[in-house]
């Protein structure tokens, strides 16, 4: 079988980079870029994807429409990084820790969404939760994340490293879009299973790469008896052959030591962790890790495409 050809549309973006310098160093695919001076015509994109096996678009949503469009035309597997067809119908959305047979609807699949970093965590901590009768699919949700700098990529970047003055050496996270409905909220409700939006509560860090999720459920939204060990058993069963999701032990979590739950802990890696904090009022708080550009980007990216072309999983990806 021919070596598949990979371009990447919109490779000098940060998850574009990140994706380029993964598969840079791989014998097993043609990586193909075009050069800065024709990044951006038309033409040569299209001619780009037309000519590859499989095309991962890291574009914004208005330009990842149009080049999937080209995609379909051309006959050409498409994996599409933006937020622009991730509830959208005819597409497979790429997570395939999400349910039983998903990485089967990817690798089949020839038009791939990749998740939202957010979204990612928030499907694989309460989905599992919500299928298993542990929690009501109309509860009320919130969700209070922390993601570095890099997630809004280069202008985000550029104001965080001294181009916003107040920004530089900020010893506290910066909320953001808190009077808004975010981008990801749609793909929270739409593949967690919950009827109701959560509460969104995003915010960046003074850190470049890493995220941390916490969702709070009070003991009113918990089934009676449920417990914190009750919810970790299910999250443990539920991922205990995944190898980028890694479930922490109870006893770990209460004895988490200072600085705990470090939003940068799985920075370089494709991998995931959820863990599970009690409290003696009867609530449960679910803590997630993961890098925004790993496992909440351009890791799955990588993930995906090695399911369609039909490579190990887990090729050029570390856990």
């Amino acid at each position: 079988m021919a070596t598949p050809k990979v371009y990447i549309d919109g490779s000098a973006g940060t998850t574009g980079l990140r994706i380029k310098d993964q598969l840079s160093a791989r014998d097993d695919i043609e990586l193909s870029v075009l050069p800065d001076d024709e990044r951006r015509d038309p033409r040569k994109r299209r001619a780009a994807i037309a000519e590859a096996d499989l095309a991962i678009l890291c574009l914004p949503d208005d330009a990842a429409t149009e080049a999937a469009s080209w995609a379909s035309a051309e006959g050409t597997k498409i994996i599409d990084a933006s937020t622009a067809h991730r509830v959208a119908d005819g597409w497979v959305f790429g997570l395939p820790e999400m349910a039983p047979g998903q990485r089967q609807k990817i690798a089949n699949s020839d038009a791939v969404s990749n998740p939202g970093c957010y979204p990612t965590g928030v499907i694989l901590s309460i989905r599992p939760l919500v299928e298993n009768g542990l929690l009501d699919r109309d509860s009320p949700i919130t969700v209070h994340a922390l993601s570095g700098y890099s997630g809004g990529g280069k202008k985000l970047i550029a104001k965080w490293e001294g181009g916003q003055p107040e920004l530089e050496n900020l010893p506290f996270e910066s909320p953001y879009a808190l009077h808004t409905m975010h981008k990801h909220v749609p793909e929270m409700t739409e593949y967690s299973g919950l009827t109701n939006q959560p509460q969104f509560i995003p915010s960046v860090g003074p850190f470049i790469t890493g995220m941390r999720l916490e969702i709070p459920l009070h003991k009113a939204v918990l089934p009676e008896k449920v417990t914190a060990s009750d919810i970790w058993e299910v999250l443990d069963r539920r991922y205990a052959d995944e190898k980028f999701v890694r479930i922490h032990p109870v006893e770990d979590t209460l004895a988490y030591a200072d600085p705990a739950f470090d939003p940068r802990i799985a920075n370089d890696t494709n991998r995931l962790d959820i863990s599970v904090m009690p409290n003696t009022l009867g609530h449960v708080l679910l803590v997630v890790q993961l890098d925004n550009l790993g496992k909440g980007a351009s890791g799955a990216a990588v993930q995906n495409m090695n399911l369609m072309l039909g490579l190990p999983e887990d090729a050029g990806l570390k856990a």
